[in-house]
């Protein structure tokens, strides 16, 4: 489900961007969850990947985690409620990952995702001067490449490229509404259901051959089908043999 809304102004400005890892005694943003949703959402979108096998330990997938940038000398930290890293350097000996900050520790961020929530509307702020807003943040000082934003109560998907000229670009679904993510080899899509006892839309993973990635559940359920369509398939195999006049128990 897409709608065409309009992107940010256009502002040109300067930047002097510096990648250095934050410090230890570096105090990160404690902003609380704006809702109940957006941890599951986030969650929904591991657990699929992961029990697909997708996730390696040189990646970075994560939630609410701080991405950083020092921009023309101030520190800057972002959130978003998703964010998957194709690629990141090896966290030292009993080190906790905090933050992450491109080039410093590892590649630049493929995919960041917002899940709007019923606040200002920042996922589109494009405003130029410190501390920046989430778009022009993604856009111009982290380059991200995939840029997703994600309207949970309505189900409105919206995802934005980065073009060459450093812009990003509103793309169009295919035929199935899907999205299709090149660095992760997988379709980005909305499903409508249930999971963990919340009812309404989803962001799901299809595979290059538009196979749904399931969750675990979902598994179970699926190999509970195949187990009852075997027992089906053996009864009446049974019932015939008896009907030939063979004891299927002496086979």
């Amino acid at each position: 489900m897409t709608q065409t809304l309009s992107k940010p102004a256009e502002t040109k400005t300067q930047y002097t961007v510096t990648w250095e890892k934050l410090p230890d005694d570096f105090k990160l943003p404690d902003d609380p969850v704006e809702n109940i949703d957006q941890p599951l959402l986030a969650a929904a979108l591991r657990e699929a990947l992961d029990l697909a096998g997708f996730i390696l330990a040189s990646m970075l997938i994560a939630s609410n985690f701080g991405l950083c940038a020092k921009v023309n000398d101030k520190t800057v930290v972002k959130a978003p409620d998703w964010v998957y890293v194709p690629s990141v350097l090896p966290a030292e000996p009993g080190e906790v990952r905090r933050s992450y900050t491109r080039n410093a520790e590892g590649e630049v961020p493929a995919v960041v995702m917002e899940f709007l929530s019923d606040t200002d509307g920042s996922e589109y702020s494009n405003k130029p001067t410190y501390p920046y807003g989430k778009w022009r943040f993604y856009e111009r000082i982290l380059q991200v490449p995939i840029y997703v934003i994600f309207e949970p109560k309505s189900g409105v998907l919206e995802a934005y490229r980065l073009s060459e000229s450093g812009e990003y670009e509103l793309q169009e679904p295919d035929a199935n509404q899907r999205f299709w993510i090149e660095s992760m080899g997988l379709f980005l899509g909305v499903w409508e259901g249930e999971k963990s006892q919340r009812r309404g839309y989803w962001l799901r993973w299809w595979d290059e051959n538009g196979n749904l990635l399931l969750w675990g559940v979902e598994r179970v359920q699926q190999e509970q089908q195949r187990a009852e369509q075997e027992q089906q398939r053996a009864d009446r195999l049974a019932e015939y043999l008896r009907s030939q006049g063979i004891n299927p128990d002496e086979i």
